[in-house]
C-alpha cells in the first residue's frame, strides 16, 4: 500500500473518531437531567420598615415617660451629648425635638454591627411617622403609611341624640359630627324628632388593613325630617372646593358665616359714631368686634381669594378676602396670620386664616370684622345674606348622572 493511501486512511480515521466523540457527547448531554431542586434561583427581596431597609436592623420599642426628653432618650442608648446637639441642630427645620410627648411609643433601629441606634422613629399619628437619622448623614423626614379606603353604608331611626342613633347603626361619633356640619344650614338638630330617619354612604381610612385611622368623608346622605327628605351630595363648586348640594343642585349652605369665630360676645358693633378707646376721640366704627382670648382661631366667613395679608400700624396683622365681585371681608388685629395665608391663596369658608390678638390700635384681644358690599363698608348683621350659588346649568347634566347613582344607593339602604 502506498504512502499516499496510508495518509488518507489516517486522516479519515481521525475524523471518524472526532465525529464519534461529538455524537457521544451530545447523547450524554441529552440524557443529563438537572433537577430544579438542586439550583435555587430565588432572588431574596429586601424588606423595609416604612422606608428604611430593615434586613440588618434590630428594633426596640419604647414608651416615652413624663419628663423624658429627646436628649435623655438618646443618651441612655450611648449617644454622646455633642452628637445629640448635632442631631437636634441638623433636623430642627423639619423636626422639633422638643415636641415629643409622653405616652407615645417610639422605635429605635440599630444595625447588626453597631451598639448605637441608627434611627429614631416617632409616630405623629396612626399613619404619619418621623424618621430621624442619628448616624453619619443626619436628617429627619416625614413618611406616611399607605392608607386604604373602605366605603360603608348605614341607616337608622332617630330615637334620641343623633350621635347615639348613629352609633347604634354602627357609625362613629366623627360621622355624626360630620353630618351636623353637612346640614348646619338646613336642619336644626336640636329639633330632630323621634322617628326621623337617616341613611349615609361614607368612607373610612385604615392602615395595615385593620387599624382605623378616621373618617375620610360623607359620600351621600339623606335625613328624613318631619316627612321631608334632605339629601346631600358632595360636588366641586366654582372655586374648586367640595360643597354639598341637594338633588336639585342647590347648595346646602349660606354664602357667609354669621361670625368669623366661635365668639362669646360682641364687644363693639358697627357704628357711625363711637368713642375710640385708643385714639380717644369720636369716629365711625365700620366693623364688628368679637372679643375672644388671644390665639382663638379666626375663620374666613366665605370662600374667596386672599387679596391682602400683612401688618399696618392701625390694623395690626390683618387679612382681606375678596369673595366675588360684590362681597369683600377683612379681619384685623390678629396675633399672627395663618400659615400659608398670603396674596392669591384661595380659601374655603371656615378655613383658619389667623388668630385673635391685639396688634395695631387695640386695647385687648379681639377680631374686628369688616364687610364690604359693592365697595362700601356695611353692617353684616343688617344684610340679607344670599344662599350659596347653585350649580350652573352647564354642570347640572354631569351632576345629575353622578348624583342619581348615589341617590339610588341611598334609597336602597
Amino acid at each position: 500500500m502506498s504512502v499516499k493511501k496510508l495518509a488518507w486512511i489516517a486522516v479519515a480515521s481521525f475524523f471518524v473518531i472526532i465525529l464519534f466523540r461529538v455524537i457521544s457527547a451530545d447523547s450524554l448531554e441529552s440524557n443529563v437531567e438537572i433537577s430544579s431542586d438542586e439550583i435555587d434561583l430565588t432572588v431574596q427581596e429586601p424588606t423595609f420598615y416604612l422606608t428604611i431597609p430593615s434586613d440588618t436592623l434590630r428594633f426596640e420599642n419604647h414608651k416615652i415617660v413624663s419628663g423624658e426628653s429627646f436628649g435623655a432618650l438618646l443618651g441612655k442608648r450611648g449617644i454622646s451629648t455633642s452628637q445629640i446637639y448635632k442631631i437636634a441642630a441638623a433636623v430642627e427645620d423639619e423636626f422639633n425635638v422638643r415636641r415629643i410627648r409622653a405616652e407615645v411609643e417610639v422605635k429605635f433601629a440599630t444595625g447588626d454591627s453597631s451598639i448605637f441606634p441608627s434611627y429614631f422613629i416617632y409616630p405623629e399619628s396612626k399613619y404619619e411617622y418621623w424618621i430621624v437619622s442619628l448616624q453619619d448623614s443626619l436628617y429627619a423626614k416625614k413618611v406616611e403609611k399607605k392608607r386604604t379606603v373602605r366605603r360603608r353604608e348605614i341607616s337608622g331611626t332617630i330615637e334620641d341624640a343623633l350621635y347615639l342613633s348613629v352609633a347604634r347603626a354602627g357609625g362613629t361619633q366623627a360621622l355624626a359630627m360630620s353630618l351636623v356640619e353637612v346640614y348646619a344650614w338646613s336642619i336644626d338638630f336640636f329639633r330632630l324628632q323621634k322617628g326621623d330617619q337617616f341613611s349615609v354612604v361614607y368612607e373610612e381610612e385604615y392602615v395595615d388593613d385593620t387599624t382605623y385611622v378616621g373618617l375620610k368623608g360623607v359620600i351621600a346622605s339623606n335625613i328624613k325630617h318631619v316627612d321631608n327628605d334632605f339629601y346631600a351630595f358632595p360636588y366641586k363648586n366654582e372655586l374648586g372646593f367640595h360643597d354639598y348640594y341637594d338633588e336639585e343642585g342647590r347648595s346646602l349652605r349660606k354664602t357667609f358665616l354669621r361670625a368669623p369665630l366661635d365668639f362669646t360676645r360682641i364687644s363693639s358693633r358697627y357704628s357711625g359714631r363711637r368713642f375710640h378707646p385708643v385714639q380717644k376721640r369720636w369716629k365711625a366704627h365700620l366693623g364688628t368686634d368679637y372679643a375672644a382670648p388671644t390665639g382663638t382661631p379666626i375663620m374666613t366667613t366665605a370662600d374667596g381669594v386672599v387679596i391682602a395679608a400683612k401688618y399696618t400700624s392701625a390694623n395690626g396683622n390683618y387679612v382681606k378676602v375678596r369673595h366675588n365681585g360684590t362681597y369683600t371681608t377683612q379681619y384685623l388685629h390678629m396675633s399672627k396670620i395663618g400659615s400659608g395665608v398670603k396674596n392669591g391663596v384661595r380659601v374655603k369658608q371656615g378655613d383658619v386664616i389667623g388668630y385673635v390678638g391685639s396688634t395695631g390700635l387695640a386695647t385687648g384681644p379681639h377680631v374686628c370684622y369688616r364687610f364690604w358690599v359693592n365697595g362700601k363698608q356695611v353692617d353684616p348683621y343688617k344684610q340679607k345674606l344670599p344662599d350659596a350659588e347653585p350649580l350652573t346649568a352647564e354642570r347640572m347634566s354631569e351632576y345629575k348622572t353622578y348624583m342619581n347613582e348615589l341617590k339610588t344607593r341611598l334609597d336602597a339602604i
